[in-house]
């Protein structure tokens, strides 16, 4: 049996909610892939009535559709979809049975009204965290619109094809042949890069807030919830719920919790926050805020304005560009910044790490088991990682580090195949052979969209007291886009839940002065 009994167990529980029958058409081979997704197959089908098994010949061997009876439903999986992909796997045959998506009825709206046909392709790798995030979207649009279909590809189980389209970051979309996408993307992205975007007359006529949270991450959850326990109207407005940590992989310094992973405590954040009465609007971007009379407003991307009494901005950081020539040309071309998601695409390789703090060591240890050699590439004179993941770089046969270097180039053609630095004592330029580069030099704050409007640091991190609140009236800021000290999950929330706390201050304070003012006039 492909699975283990645990799985099984699992698995069998989710079958149960299997609604009509539906059809897994198999294309296999000889090959050992094709085998062994054959016996997944065949393990599944045996494990539900509802399920049946067919050979077909499709675009790819070895490779299985997902089908209602006598309708193709347009969802394939190229490979075996089993590591991250499993829970792709599973939802696909729950919604195709006829089992509706937990999506919200707006979204599915705008699924349904796109025209025209759309195939997706989607390669992924297995240990790519990112990738199903993908791969369920798509399938969720393939379920619910007749236009639109996706296949899933496992790129270890199609090296060839992944090295002819120079593919060297998962997960890699293409449309109708052509690239559309490289990256995480949440579902109302996609939408968004479609021309989908959300009707601005949606906003109109809601009642301002209370508090109203920019920013979705740790901070922004933690702020929204203490906000909504006081019982005051609160909301969250996001790009992308989860933040930064939707990115990260195994977390292990969240105390309490031993070892968790980035998308697992997203989904709990999420999970936590709809317990509270907080209005979430998700893939929705600020453009510009300010204080207005009794009000802050929020302008959105799309045009549309919200109001609060009080806001806290919990917009976060991304990670820091190089900045360097070759960067932006060879992105996912060679240049990455994810090495849970990309390493299995550089297996057998040379690669760069660029950065020698705690994320730069990581990445190195972490690719030293996948890749040929691992070159750390630092620019001060010393590495500045926990000296536990240092012990564990000195003991990597396979990695070299390289201080006081000064990267200026990274160099390629159709994709990397080299980088260039400069010695900072001796001034001298040296370049190196390899195959791909890893960025991981910190952190920049989201905040450029703020303009003048709230005083910042020359980096652009909000300046905020002990209490949150920044140089605005009843603008308060929490979390990695601020000046904190240290850019911590557990300091984030701590953060937030102080921001709240100073703004549920400021609103009792600010009420109790309106009301003597008007008592006085």
């Amino acid at each position: 049996m492909m699975l283990d009994a645990d799985i099984r167990s699992q698995l069998d529980q989710y079958l149960q909610l299997l609604e009509d029958n539906i059809v897994l058409k198999v294309s296999a081979g000889s090959d050992n892939v094709s085998k062994e997704m054959q016996e997944l197959v065949d393990e599944l089908s045996s494990m539900s009535s509802k399920i049946k098994v067919e050979k077909a010949e499709l675009k790819r061997t070895p490779s299985f559709s997902v089908n209602r009876e006598g309708e193709d439903t347009g969802i394939t999986f190229a490979g075996i979809p089993l590591g991250h992909e499993f829970t792709s796997l599973v939802l696909a045959l729950i919604q195709v049975s006829g089992r509706a998506p937990k999506v919200d009825q707006q979204i599915i709206d705008r699924i349904k009204n796109l025209e025209g046909k759309y195939h997706f392709e989607t390669y992924v790798s297995l240990s790519c965290h990112n990738c199903p995030v993908v791969v369920q979207a798509l399938n969720i649009m393939s379920v619910l619109n007749p236009g639109i279909s996706h296949t899933m590809i496992e790129g270890g189980a199609f090296k060839d094809e992944v090295e002819s389209k120079n593919i060297m970051g998962v997960p890699t979309t293409f449309l109708n042949d052509e690239e559309f996408s490289s990256g995480r993307m949440e579902l109302e992205e996609i939408l968004t890069k479609l021309g989908s975007v959300q009707d601005p007359s949606e906003f109109e006529g809601k009642e301002p807030f209370d508090v109203l949270v920019v920013g979705g991450g740790p901070a922004g959850a933690s702020a929204a919830i203490y906000a909504a326990r006081k019982g005051i109207r609160t909301g969250i407005l996001t790009d992308r719920f989860g933040g930064q940590i939707l990115d990260t992989n195994i977390i292990e310094n969240f105390i309490s919790v031993k070892e968790t992973d980035g998308l697992r405590l997203a989904g709990n954040l999420n999970e936590h926050v709809d317990g509270y009465n907080v209005e979430v609007m998700n893939q929705q971007r600020a453009t510009k805020i300010e204080k207005k009379n009794d009000y802050i407003e929020v302008e959105l991307e799309n045009g549309a304005v919200l109001k609060s009494r009080a806001a806290i901005l919990a917009t976060g950081a991304r990670w820091r560009n190089l900045g360097v020539p070759g960067e932006a040309e060879f992105k996912t071309k060679g240049v990455a910044y994810c090495p849970h998601c990309d390493a299995p695409l550089f297996e057998g390789k040379d690669v760069a790490v660029i950065g020698g703090g705690n994320s730069g060591i990581e990445a190195a240890i972490d690719l030293a088991g996948v890749v040929k050699h691992v070159t750390v590439l630092e620019f001060s004179s010393e590495l500045k990682a926990d000296s536990v993941l240092l012990d564990a770089l000195d003991n990597l046969p396979n990695v070299t580090v390289i201080k006081n270097a000064q990267t200026t180039e990274i160099t390629g053609d159709e994709k990397v195949n080299g980088i260039n630095y400069k010695d900072r004592e001796s001034g001298k330029d040296h370049h190196i052979e390899l195959d791909g580069v890893f960025v991981q030099i910190g952190l920049v704050p989201n905040t450029e969209w703020l303009g003048e409007t709230i005083e910042r640091t020359k980096t652009g991190e909000i300046i905020v007291d002990k209490k949150g609140a920044t140089s605005v009236p009843g603008i308060y800021a929490a979390g990695d886009c601020t000046d904190s000290a240290y850019k911590q999950i557990v300091i984030s929330m701590g953060s937030g839940a102080t921001a709240a706390l100073g703004a549920f201050d400021y609103l009792i304070r600010n009420s109790v002065s309106n009301k003597r003012e008007t008592t006085i006039s």
